[in-house]
C-alpha cells in the first residue's frame, strides 16, 4: 500500500488592512526581488500595475492572429472553391470578387477573433483549474470583502519559508499562512 501524497507547497499569504498597507508591502517584495507574487484586493489599488510591473496582455494578439487566420482561410477557401477546384461560369461573373469574399471572411474574422480571444485568455490564465489552493485557506474569503492579500509563490527563486515569513512579518503582514497544493 503506497503512502498518501505529500502536500507541496504553493506559497506564504498574508493579510494586510488597507489599500496603503498592501501597496507599500508589494513594493518592498518586489525590491526585495520576488518575481512570483501577487494581491487579491476587493477593489483596484491604483498603481499596483505599476509595482507589480504588469503589462499589455498578449490575450489581443493572439485574437488578432485567431481572426486573420480565419480570414485569410476562408478568402483562400472561397478563391479555390470558385476559380480552381469547380469553376462555374453564372452570368458571365468573375470566378472570383473580392466583395462577394469580403463578408463571409469578415464574419470569419470576428469569430476567428472571438475564438482566439477565448483560447488565448484560457492559456495566458492556466484555466481551466477547478480548484486553486487559496480558496482552501478561510481568511482568503476576506480578500472579496474588506482584507488585501499579499502572496508569494513557492516556485520563486527567492522563495524560503522562513526568510520569506520574516519578510511578512517586517512589512506587517498579519495572519501569515503556508498555502498547501495536494499534487
Amino acid at each position: 500500500m503506497s503512502a498518501p501524497a505529500k502536500e507541496k507547497v504553493y506559497g506564504l499569504m498574508a493579510e494586510f488592512d488597507s489599500p496603503a498597507a498592501i501597496l507599500d508591502a508589494a513594493k518592498k517584495v518586489r525590491d526585495a526581488g520576488y518575481s512570483r507574487w501577487d494581491t487579491f484586493t476587493p477593489f483596484p489599488i491604483h498603481g499596483m500595475d505599476e509595482v507589480m510591473k504588469l503589462g499589455n496582455s498578449l490575450v489581443g494578439w493572439v485574437a488578432l492572429g485567431g481572426g486573420a487566420f480565419m480570414f485569410a482561410n476562408v478568402a483562400f477557401l472561397i478563391w479555390f472553391s470558385n476559380a480552381w477546384d469547380y469553376p462555374l461560369i453564372v452570368g458571365g461573373k468573375p470566378m472570383f470578387s473580392v466583395p462577394m469574399t469580403f463578408v463571409p471572411a469578415y464574419i470569419m474574422l470576428i469569430m476567428g477573433g472571438a475564438v482566439g480571444a477565448l483560447i488565448g485568455m484560457l492559456a495566458f490564465n492556466q484555466l481551466p483549474r477547478l480548484h486553486h489552493p487559496l480558496l482552501k485557506i478561510p481568511q482568503f474569503e476576506t480578500a472579496s470583502r474588506d482584507k488585501f492579500i499579499l502572496l508569494i509563490g513557492a516556485t520563486d527563486k527567492n522563495f524560503s519559508v522562513t526568510e520569506t515569513r520574516k519578510l511578512l512579518e517586517q512589512l506587517g503582514g498579519a495572519q501569515i499562512t503556508l498555502v498547501e497544493d495536494e499534487d
